[in-house]
């Protein structure tokens, strides 16, 4: 290797550069046009369903699973056929109005069950539901007046209400300045250590 300067007992270069590398190199060049026809699939999908909703059926609120995430609210598959029984839907015919169904999924709790049913009750009252044939009308079908005002819905179906009240600020007490949260806390976890010890301790 004349030329080529080495310095301590390092790898002599043997640098491999027989790949015909221009085979593997993937461009996007047709981005752009992709974005336009993914927009006009949107539009043409909007006009075919119209006047039900773009985003598809009303959806339950579900919790996120397990503990570090269960704070956190999210729309879920399908309403519970408990749920729909409290709010006295039909499974079937319920699917055929846009609201979405999964027999799988079940109430655990009974603030979730009724904060589901509060939201089947609430979209029952805005829906505007065409008659098949509009010389019979059946009983429940819009008037005549509320098709003409009714407009296709753009966003989520009754999406989920994320805005946090803002807290009230106040100056804390002299209480709450002497309040030493750490040293309680050290207290109650020790007393929580201990109590086994002690309790026998004192049966002895």
């Amino acid at each position: 290797y004349q030329g080529v300067d080495m310095k301590g007992n390092g790898v002599v270069p043997n640098v491999h550069l027989r790949k015909n590398w221009k085979r593997w190199v993937r461009t996007y060049f047709d981005q752009p046009m992709a974005k336009k026809r993914r927009a006009t699939k949107r539009a043409e999908k909007a006009r075919k369903i119209a006047p039900r909703p773009v985003a598809g059926p009303v959806r339950p609120i579900i919790r996120c699973p397990g503990n570090r995430n269960n704070h956190r609210e999210r729309l879920g598959r399908g309403f519970t056929l408990d749920e729909l029984a409290a709010a006295g839907i039909n499974r079937r015919w319920a699917r055929t109005v846009g609201i979405s169904v999964d027999h799988r999924r079940k109430n655990r709790n009974v603030e979730a069950l009724q904060q589901n049913v509060q939201r089947l009750k609430e979209y029952r009252s805005k829906l505007i539901l065409f008659p098949r044939k509009a010389s019979k009308p059946k009983e429940g079908d819009a008037s005549e007046a509320e098709i003409k005002m009714a407009q296709q819905l753009k966003g989520d179906v009754m999406p989920i209400d994320t805005t946090v009240p803002p807290m009230e600020v106040r100056v804390p007490t002299a209480d709450e300045k002497k309040f030493q949260a750490y040293i309680t806390l050290r207290r109650q976890w020790r007393r929580a250590k201990l109590q086994g010890m002690r309790e026998k301790k004192a049966r002895e």
